[in-house]
């Protein structure tokens, strides 16, 4: 039975006797032993000594009902521990007391879950408070990490006026293959070879449409002998090559400083001596940066941005690049955008959930349109619309043949 079935359980002990999870609470604040350095089993280990004294004649199976809410409330995300265990989980959103949702497989839904809203803000300070973050009516939202790499972001009245809103966007362990886009084999070689050539790809997309997934799935490709430096708001890149430097920014303290943003770890990563740099999104005058990143030698560098089409994609990045302390005019902005980037992956997340590479566009290098479609969704499959015209950046692959045969 899953935590929050058994908190909706009238036959639940701690419900009927609240007291009871209060005394024990009250007991491991007084123990003199902090319960956040303990694992998992220790601290379930000292707290079934403590209820035995507690409660000496409640039955086995109710004490290990017992034990699971408590070590849940002490060690976990209390109500959400259960939510958080289960695999089939891409994100949990709370919106207020006891209104919970989950997304599985791509479809939003309601499930059981009693939460109240000063549990909702106990559950994110047990998470921020080891991070020097706040989160009060003073600093009313808060972006944090959970040890296992789920990305939190909490919101609290005024702001939200329905009650505390959290946000839990969860990362499989393990790698997604680009086949889980839609891609046939022919087409996936072809993807392979963009990265192999040393293209500069940008995935672009909305949100949730598997930007990050995509970028992941990419940069699989890349030699094992390279050295990639990654770098992200937060951490959600999993890269299976030996030499990897992952680069994580930092929000400002409860103080208001010791904040690093994705633009001091761009211009961190160039004194670094990468071969590639792979930016998980980027959301400012970092795009700047990263453009000229890709003009200065880091050929086959990758990066995400939020957008609905290639062309979108494009204006997008130049808009983010003329957000910086360079006054930079637009001409020079997309003179160096045209240069840096070779072509945008679009990806899009259908009604039924699934995540498909719906096109690729090679950007434009001579005067007429911005970008041209190498491969676009047709029934369901990619099809070849136009060979590509750019050259590889690497000469060891023939980035024209590669097309070929997958249009063949």
């Amino acid at each position: 039975m899953t935590r929050s079935l058994r908190e909706s359980d009238p036959h639940n002990p701690t419900r009927r006797d609240p007291a009871l999870r209060e005394t024990l609470h009250r007991r491991l604040l007084d123990a003199p032993f902090d319960p956040a350095m303990l694992d998992r089993p220790e601290l379930r280990a000292r707290l079934a000594r403590m209820l035995r004294e507690e409660a000496p004649l409640l039955a086995a199976a109710t004490a290990d009902v017992v034990l699971d809410e408590l070590v849940d409330d002490v060690g976990g995300l209390g109500p959400l521990e259960p939510l958080l265990g289960d695999a089939s989980i891409t994100e949990i959103m709370v919106n207020g007391a006891d209104r919970v949702f989950v997304e599985r497989a791509g479809r939003i839904e309601r499930v059981a879950c009693e939460i109240d809203a000063a549990t909702i803000v106990r559950v994110v300070e047990r998470v921020i408070a080891p991070l020097g973050l706040r989160l009060d009516r003073a600093s009313p939202m808060v972006d944090a990490r959970l040890p296992d790499g789920s990305r939190l972001h909490a919101v609290l009245p005024p702001l939200a006026p329905d009650g505390p809103c959290l946000s839990i966007r969860r990362f499989g362990a393990g790698a997604v293959p680009l086949t889980a886009f839609g891609l046939e084999p022919e087409a996936g070689a072809f993807f392979d070879a963009m990265v192999r050539a040393g293209w500069n790809l940008v995935v672009s997309g909305a949100t949730s449409s598997g930007k990050t997934t995509c970028c992941n799935a990419l940069a699989r490709a890349i030699d094992p002998s390279e050295r990639i430096v990654t770098i992200e708001e937060t951490a959600e890149l999993r890269l299976d090559q030996p030499h990897v430097v992952r680069l994580e920014a930092r929000p400002a303290n409860a103080e208001g400083t010791g904040a690093v943003s994705v633009r001091d770890l761009v211009r961190s990563a160039l004194r670094m001596r990468p071969d590639r740099i792979v930016v998980g999104e980027v959301r400012g005058g970092e795009a700047l940066d990263m453009l000229q990143a890709c003009n200065t030698g880091h050929d086959g560098s990758l990066s995400t941005v939020h957008a609905n089409s290639p062309d979108d994609a494009l204006a997008r990045l130049e808009t983010l690049a003329l957000c910086t302390d360079v006054p930079l005019p637009l001409a020079a902005v997309r003179r160096q955008l045209m240069s840096a980037i070779d072509a945008i992956v679009q990806v899009r997340r259908g009604r039924d959930g699934r995540r498909v590479i719906v096109a690729v566009a090679e950007l434009g290098l001579g005067r007429g349109a911005r970008t041209h479609r190498l491969l676009t969704r047709v029934d369901d499959r990619l099809a070849a619309c136009a060979a590509p015209s750019r050259p590889a950046r690497r000469s060891e692959v023939d980035i024209t043949r590669e097309w070929l045969s997958c249009a063949s």
